[in-house]
C-alpha cells in the first residue's frame, strides 16, 4: 500500500488521497458499507430490490456525506447478492445532468445483472476464490510473445471443445486451447476488452452487434455473457468465478493474460446517451466539458473520461489494482492511453498524475503497461512519448514494415523502381532507436503487423482496399490507408503465381516481426492466415467472419509451421531480443552489437542506406551476454522482385554460418546448411535467410 508519507509528495497526491479510499462496497459482520464518490451531489440514496423481480424496490437509505466529496452508508441491507442502485440529485445548470428519479450503476460494483432491454443492476459479490498454488508466471519482457485475441472468438469453432465451453471463459482455458498456445510458443493472451460492456443503440438499429468490446460499461465487472451457461444462471458470484478460474488455469501452464482496458471513455456516449452512471453521479467531474458542458471529445466515441480531476483517475487506478490482484492479472494493454494523459487544458503530458501513478504504484509492481500510444483529439499521436515503465504499440514499426513489403513492391511493379531504400526498416529491426530513447531501450516498444483493428495478415497481401460495406456505414468507416498489396488480383483468386506470392510475403511480413527486437504481438489467426474477406474494421461482427476456423488447408499449416519455427528460433537466440540499446565503443550488458553489410558482404556505405536501387542488407547482431550464453546471427533481407546473389560477409571471429529459417521456403527447412565467410548464397525476390553465426 502507498504509505501516508508517500502521497504528501507524490505527483498523484490528489488521486491518492486517503478520502478515496476504499470506494464501492466493503463487506463487513452482518452487512456492509458502501462509499460512492459524488463532489457536486446534494443527496445519494441507496436503492435495494428484490432478488428476482429487479423493478422492485424493497428498501431505501440515504447515504451521508463524510468529506472529500464521499458519501457513505453502513447497511445490513448488503449482503453477497443483493441487488442494488444509487440515486444522485444535485444543483441543475451546465455539464450538471443530475436526476434523482435514475437508477445508476454504483462504479465499483463487482458484478451486474440486466433488467429489461437496457437496464442494469449492481449485485455485491463477495469474491472469494482458492488459487492454489497458482502464480503469475512473470515472464520476461525480453522472452514475451503477445497473442491478441478475442475471447469469444478464439474457441467459438473449435471442435475439441464441448459446444457448453466454445466462447468461454472456461473454453480459453480447455486442454485443447492451452495445448495451441503452448506449441505455437506466444507466452501472454492478450484479450480484447473484458469488462462488462453493451451495444451502441445504432447498431442494434442495423441489427449488429458491439463485437469487439470497446464500449464499457463498468470497470470492474467480467463481461457475462462470456461465461458458461451455467455460470451465468448462477448469477455474477459464478461469472467472476469462472473468470478466474480461467486465470489459475493459464498461469499453472506459465500463460501470462493481458487485459485490453478502455477507461479513456464509457458507454454512456455523448449528451444525450444513455445516464447509466458517471453522468448521473457527476457529470462534470467525470467527463471532459466545455465550460457550457458541451463534451470535449478526444476518444471519437462521444466522451471522454476527465482524467484531470482526482476521482476520475483514482477509478481507473482502482480497477488496476483489483484485476492485478483480486483477480491476478498480468498486464493491460491500454486503449487511447493519450486521453488518460491529457490535463486540465486537455494537453498530454508523460507526466501526467495518472500515468505516473500506474507506473509507481506497488500494488502494480511487475504487472506489464501498454500504451496505445494516441487519440482522436489535437495532439494525439504520441508513439515514444510515455516514458519509463511503459511499453508503446508502435504504429511506425507497422507502417514501415508493410511498406517495405507491400507498398514499396506494388510502386515498383508499377515504376521500376522501389520509392526508397532500406534504411527504414533497419531502423525498425533494430528496436526503433529513433522513436524510443537510449533509457528506455527496445523494449518500449511493441512491435506488430496487424492488429485486431485492420487488416488481418491474409487479408494485407490479398486486398488493395478495404470491403466494409457489411458494416452498414457505406464503406465509409475503417482505415483507406492499410499498406497493402493484393500482388494482382483483388480478393479470392486462383491464379498459382499470385497464390505463391502472397504465402511468400505473408512469411516475410510475420519473419521480420518475429526477427526484429522489441515485443512482438501476433493477432490470433494469423498463424494460420484467416481471412474477414477484406473487411478492416469488423468490430460488429460477432459471426463466422471473426471467429477463428480450426480446420486448415495444407498451406495454412505451413504458414503455422513457420510461426512456430520463428518462435523457438526467437527463444533459442537471444542476439534477436535484446533489452538495452548497443552504445558504440562500450560494452552493453542484454544489448546486441549490431553490424550492416550489403549484397556484396562489404559494410554499407552512407549512400546505400536511402539508395532505392539497393534494397538488400545483411545485419549481424551479437548478443553482450548478461544471462544467457554469447548468440550471434546474421539475417539477409532482399526488398526488390528480382532474385539476387549475396556473398557472406567476412564478420570478425565467424568462422561458419548456419542456415536456420528463409522465408523462400513453403516449409521450414531443418537442414542446417552450413557456409563458410565469403561463400555465395542465392536469394530469391522479396525474401529473407536467418543464420546462426559461430
Amino acid at each position: 500500500m502507498v504509505s501516508p508519507e508517500s502521497v504528501l509528495t507524490h505527483p498523484a497526491a490528489g488521486l491518492l488521497a486517503p478520502e478515496l479510499d476504499r470506494l464501492g462496497v466493503e463487506l463487513l459482520p452482518g452487512g456492509a458499507r458502501l462509499r460512492v464518490w459524488s463532489g457536486a451531489a446534494d443527496a445519494v440514496d441507496l436503492v435495494v430490490f428484490d432478488d428476482t423481480d429487479l423493478d422492485w424496490i424493497t428498501a431505501t437509505e440515504p447515504l451521508t456525506p463524510v468529506g472529500g466529496g464521499v458519501w457513505e452508508v453502513t447497511s445490513a441491507l448488503l449482503r453477497p447478492g443483493t441487488r442494488y442502485a444509487i440515486r444522485v440529485d444535485g444543483p441543475h445548470g451546465p455539464g450538471n445532468t443530475f436526476n434523482r428519479g435514475t437508477l445508476l450503476l454504483e462504479p465499483y460494483t463487482k458484478g451486474l445483472v440486466r433488467t429489461g432491454y437496457d437496464g442494469w443492476r449492481s449485485v455485491v459479490v463477495e469474491g472469494s476464490f482458492d488459487w492454489g498454488a497458482s502464480r503469475k508466471p512473470a515472464v520476461p519482457l525480453d522472452r514475451t510473445v503477445l497473442y491478441e485475441g478475442h475471447l469469444k472468438g478464439l474457441s467459438k469453432r473449435h471442435p475439441e471443445l464441448p459446444g457448453a465451453l466454445r466462447g468461454t471463459y472456461a473454453g480459453l482455458a480447455h486442454p485443447a486451447m492451452v495445448q495451441h498456445f503452448l506449441d505455437l510458443g506466444v507466452t501472454s493472451i492478450e484479450l480484447l476488452p473484458i469488462h462488462a460492456f453493451t451495444t451502441e443503440p445504432r447498431l442494434l438499429q442495423h441489427g449488429l452487434a458491439n463485437y469487439w468490446g470497446y464500449n464499457t460499461l463498468n470497470f470492474f465487472t467480467p463481461h457475462a455473457e462470456y461465461a458458461t451457461e451455467e455460470a451465468r444462471r448462477q448469477g455474477p458470484e459464478a461469472v467472476l468465478r469462472e473468470f478466474k478460474g480461467m486465470v489459475k488455469l493459464l498461469h499453472e501452464a506459465g500463460l501470462e493474460v493481458i487485459l485490453d482496458v478502455v477507461y479513456n471513455h464509457t458507454a454512456e456516449e455523448g449528451l444525450g446517451g444513455p445516464r447509466s452512471s458517471l453522468r448521473g453521479i457527476d457529470n462534470r467531474a467525470y467527463y471532459r466539458q466545455q465550460d457550457d458542458g458541451a463534451y470535449i471529445d478526444v476518444t471519437g466515441c462521444g466522451n471522454s473520461l476527465n482524467t484531470s480531476t482526482d476521482a476520475a483517475p483514482r477509478l481507473v487506478l482502482d480497477s488496476l489494482r483489483y484485476w492485478a490482484n483480486e483477480v491476478q492479472i498480468d498486464g493491460f494493454r491500454f486503449d487511447l492511453a493519450v486521453t488518460l494523459g491529457r490535463d486540465a487544458t486537455h494537453e498530454f503530458t508523460a507526466q501526467h498524475p495518472l500515468l505516473r501513478a500506474i507506473v509507481d504504484d506497488p500494488e502494480l509492481a511487475g504487472v506489464k503497461k501498454i500504451a496505445e500510444p494516441w487519440d482522436v483529439g489535437m495532439g494525439g499521436w504520441h508513439t515514444g512519448g510515455f516514458g519509463d515503465g511503459w511499453s508503446e504499440w508502435n504504429d511506425r514499426y507497422r507502417d514501415r514494415v508493410r511498406n517495405f513489403w507491400l507498398s514499396d513492391v506494388d510502386y515498383a511493379r508499377r515504376a521500376g523502381v522501389s520509392p526508397v531504400g532500406i534504411g527504414g526498416l533497419a531502423h525498425r529491426l533494430a528496436g526503433s532507436a529513433n522513436t524510443f530513447d537510449e533509457a528506455r531501450g527496445p523494449l518500449a516498444g511493441v512491435n506488430f503487423v496487424t492488429a485486431h483493428d485492420g487488416f488481418t495478415l491474409r487479408d494485407l497481401v490479398s486486398y488493395d482496399v478495404k470491403h466494409n460495406h457489411a458494416n452498414g456505414e457505406h464503406g465509409r468507416d475503417g482505415a483507406d490507408t492499410n499498406r497493402s498489396f493484393n500482388h494482382g488480383a483483388e480478393g479470392r483468386t486462383g491464379d498459382p503465381a499470385i497464390l505463391a506470392t502472397r504465402r511468400k510475403a505473408m512469411r516475410n511480413l510475420i519473419g521480420t516481426l518475429l526477427l526484429s527486437a522489441g515485443v512482438p504481438m501476433i493477432t490470433a489467426g494469423d498463424e494460420h492466415a484467416r481471412t474477414q474477406n477484406g473487411n478492416n474494421n469488423a468490430y460488429c461482427h460477432d459471426s463466422d467472419l471473426t471467429w477463428l476456423r480450426w480446420e486448415h488447408t495444407p498451406w495454412q499449416q505451413d504458414l503455422y509451421a513457420h510461426v512456430r519455427h520463428l518462435l523457438r528460433l526467437r527463444r533459442e537466440n537471444p542476439a534477436l531480443r535484446p533489452s538495452r540499446f548497443a552504445r558504440l565503443g562500450e560494452h552493453t550488458p542484454s544489448a546486441s552489437l549490431m553490424e550492416w553489410y550489403d549484397e556484396n558482404g562489404e559494410t554499407m556505405s552512407i549512400e546505400r542506406w536511402t539508395d532505392p536501387s539497393h534494397r538488400t542488407l545483411q545485419y549481424v547482431a551479437a548478443s553482450t551476454p548478461e544471462f544467457e550464453d554469447f548468440n550471434r546471427i546474421l539475417l539477409m533481407i532482399h526488398g526488390t522482385e528480382r532474385p539476387i546473389d549475396v556473398t557472406l560477409p567476412d564478420a570478425d571471429g565467424v568462422t561458419r554460418y548456419v542456415s536456420l529459417w528463409s522465408s523462400a521456403d513453403e516449409t521450414p527447412s531443418e537442414d542446417g546448411a552450413v557456409y563458410a565467410p565469403g561463400d555465395i548464397v542465392p536469394l530469391p525476390g522479396t525474401s529473407m535467410h536467418l543464420f546462426r553465426a559461430e
